[in-house]
């Protein structure tokens, strides 16, 4: 029963953070919930399964702000990329791993935080940008289930406003933790444990995501990206704390 409770709350907390921030569950979610499952790969199965449920909600009221030419390179090699990752995924306990994630958030942080308008200049829906973007998410996503970082540094800088920053991040990580759950699958990470405590965290994503409606309706476009840009800190944070 307090698994059930805490996967529940994990579960809210990560789906009110993805829906204000566009991305973040992965990051959330996964400070606590290996302790909670049998296994990390089950973890992560279960932590793309909820996320996905996430952004299955918001696809559904952002969708017309997709623009799938902007869409579809990034996406393409994120599915590759993650999909040998989840492939070579055993046990993730790498604690200097982690270390140098959470590190490489912070620094991330801060340099766009501060260089926001130049930054702005070389980051754009270009083929070596996207496939870029792509393989860093998919490497993240594939061992770490946290692939949100990169793409959404990518998204943010090369999208017009907020609602096509969340349109464009939330169909790309639908698409990915749909061909992510997948190959998880295949691999027998998928198991009657995972599909169980699924059920108990859909609760809490619909709180969630509903709490997290009210917010993001009320942020201006123009401090957006400091919002994204301070979760990304605080992300890196977490990972130092937890490693």
């Amino acid at each position: 029963m307090e698994n059930i409770i805490l996967i529940l709350l994990l579960a809210m907390g990560a789906s009110f953070v993805q829906r204000v921030t566009g991305f973040g569950f992965g990051i959330f979610i996964m400070t606590a919930l290996p302790y909670l499952m049998p296994s990390y790969a089950e973890a992560t199965t279960l932590s793309g399964l909820l996320a996905l449920t996430t952004s299955v909600t918001i696809v559904a009221r952002y969708r017309k702000w997709v623009t799938w030419k902007r869409l579809l390179p990034i996406l393409i090699t994120f599915i590759l990329v993650s999909a040998v990752a989840i492939c070579l995924l055993t046990r993730m306990e790498g604690r200097t791993m982690r270390v140098i994630l959470g590190i490489m958030l912070i620094f991330t942080c801060l340099y766009f935080s501060f260089f926001k308008d130049r930054i702005k200049k070389y980051i754009s829906p270009t083929p070596a940008c996207q496939i870029g973007a792509g393989a860093l998410s998919g490497v993240m996503g594939g061992l770490f289930g946290m692939q949100g970082p990169p793409a959404v540094l990518y998204f943010i800088s090369s999208e017009p406003d907020k609602e096509h920053y969340m349109a464009m991040t939330q169909m790309y990580f639908l698409i990915g933790n749909a061909m992510m759950t997948a190959v998880r699958a295949a691999n027998g990470f998928l198991t009657a444990e995972v599909g169980m405590s699924y059920l108990y965290g859909l609760a809490g994503v619909a709180a969630g995501t509903l709490a997290g409606n009210m917010v993001f309706s009320h942020i201006p476009n123009r401090i957006f990206s400091y919002v994204v840009y301070a979760y990304i800190g605080i992300s890196g944070l977490i990972i130092l704390i937890t490693a």
